[in-house]
C-alpha cells in the first residue's frame, strides 16, 4: 500500500522533514519512490508539489494523519482534520 508521509531529515534541533510518497511498510530512512516538498520547521516554511500529490491521491496513496492535516490547512484537500495526538496512558482520578 503506498502512503505519504514525513522524512525527518536533518541534526537533531534542526529537524526538517520531507513529504514523500513510498510505501506503507518502508522504514523511517529507506528510500521512496518520489520527493513531494519539504517542511523547515525552524523557519516555518512549507514548500509542497501539489500536482504530484493530487496525482498520489489519485492512484490510491493514502496520507498519513499528519500529512492530511497539513494537505487541508495548505488548501491542497478538503475535509475534517483528523485527531493525531496520542491518548495518555495514565488513568484519570
Amino acid at each position: 500500500m503506498l502512503t505519504i508521509k514525513l522524512q525527518k531529515v536533518g541534526k537533531k534541533h534542526t529537524a526538517t522533514f520531507r513529504v514523500v510518497a513510498t510505501q506503507k511498510t518502508a522504514g523511517p530512512r529507506r528510500k521512496y519512490l518520489e520527493l513531494l516538498g519539504n517542511i523547515d520547521r525552524k523557519t516555518k516554511k512549507v514548500s509542497l508539489n501539489k500536482d504530484r500529490i493530487l496525482y498520489w491521491i489519485g492512484k490510491g496513496a493514502q496520507p498519513s494523519d499528519s500529512i492530511h492535516n497539513l494537505l487541508i490547512s495548505q488548501g491542497i484537500i478538503s475535509g475534517a482534520k483528523k485527531p493525531v495526538h496520542k491518548a495518555s496512558k495514565k488513568p484519570l482520578i
